[in-house]
Formats: structure tokens, C-alpha cells, sequence
């Protein structure tokens, strides 16, 4: 049983920041990513952060300098801190973390948690 909760969305205005978490229950597996996406209403669902199981770092351009991303290992939690938000940051944010089964890489996602930032 693999399981992946998001939390920590809500609704702030621009400028202001939050923090979501995306608690993970993996077993004996070893998680090797969590990334973070979004997808708006009617937008293509996108990648905003990684982070891998060696600790390297990713972001989009859109997001690079106001979010990073970290992670717990030993509570495996990932964590996106999302400062000096925009209105175009506004979407569901979906965690996706994947683990190793041997020689095989699975995939799994949480449902997603709502961020708006009003103007």
C-alpha cells in the first residue's frame, strides 16, 4: 500500500507565501523522486520542483527563486515553500513521488491540493 496526501493549500493574496507538504507511506521502499505539478483549468498540467533521492534540485523557470523544494527522508515528506506568490500560481498542486521495486520505477500521485492567490 502506497499511499500520497498533499496538504497545505488555501487561498492568500499576491505577495504572500505557504508551505505544502506531501506526506508519503511507502513501506520498506526507497523513494528515488518527489516532484511537484500544477494544473490550472484548462492549462496543460506542468512541472514546478524536484528534488531526488541524492538531494539534487529542480524548478521551472516560472517558479525559480520564489519556491524550493526539500524533503525528510527519514519521515518520508517532501515540502514545497512557495513565496511571494502570484496570481498565476493559482491551480491544484499534485505531488508525485516515485519508488523503486527492484529493477522497476513506479509512480504514484496524491489528489492534489488547491492553491489561489487573489490580487
Amino acid at each position: 500500500q502506497v499511499q500520497v496526501v498533499e496538504s497545505g493549500g488555501g487561498l492568500v493574496q499576491a505577495g504572500e507565501s505557504l508551505k505544502l507538504t506531501c506526506a508519503a507511506s511507502v513501506g520498506t521502499l526507497r523513494i528515488t523522486l518527489i516532484e511537484w505539478f500544477r494544473q490550472a483549468p484548462g492549462r496543460q498540467r506542468e512541472s514546478v520542483a524536484g528534488i531526488t533521492g541524492g538531494g539534487s534540485r529542480f524548478y521551472a523557470d516560472s517558479v525559480k527563486g520564489r519556491f524550493t523544494i526539500s524533503r525528510d527522508k527519514s519521515k518520508n515528506t517532501g515540502y514545497l515553500q512557495m513565496n511571494n506568490l502570484k496570481v498565476e500560481d493559482t491551480a491544484v498542486y499534485y505531488c508525485k513521488v516515485n519508488v523503486d521495486h527492484e529493477v522497476v520505477v513506479h509512480e504514484y500521485w496524491g489528489q492534489g491540493t488547491q492553491v489561489t492567490v487573489s490580487s
